[in-house]
């Protein structure tokens, strides 16, 4: 974790992908998971995405937030360090964050799957299926 955005615009989306793509290393696949918003699925952003195999990208399902390990990092973000907290300005709030992700970083490893991301994704459209199919009565 590093950069930060005030906005979440498809402008910051996209620099945020230039920079995965100009640091991470060219023969890996990189795989994005993002949720079912506008800023993910503009035109320039399937632009982007068009012109780089290397990148598939996934949704994850509507109500499926908590597949994505990032909003997970942001979770454990709130919980630990924001939530009850006082917090009076952006500058107050940003360096409350700060520390946090240097500290996070110091230890921080690259997510490795250990199964193929065509595995991942049936097992999450198996569970979406049983989760948000209508119950019978």
């Amino acid at each position: 974790m590093g950069p930060r955005h005030r906005g979440h615009r498809f402008r910051e989306y996209r620099q945020f992908l230039d920079v995965i793509e100009a640091e991470g290393p060219a023969e890996l696949e990189v795989h994005i998971l993002a949720e079912h918003y506008g800023t993910h699925q503009t035109t320039m952003i399937r632009k982007w995405f068009a012109k780089r195999p290397r990148f598939p990208v996934h949704f994850t399902p509507t109500y499926g937030w908590w597949i994505n390990l990032r909003e997970r990092w942001f979770a454990e973000l709130t919980n630990q360090r924001i939530r009850g907290g006082v917090l009076r300005s952006v500058k107050e709030l940003e360096a409350t964050i700060r520390p946090y992700i240097d500290v996070h970083n110091e230890t921080a490893k690259p997510l490795v799957w250990t199964r193929p991301a065509d595995q991942i994704l049936d097992s999450i459209a198996r569970y979406a299926q049983r989760t948000l199919a209508p119950q019978p009565s």
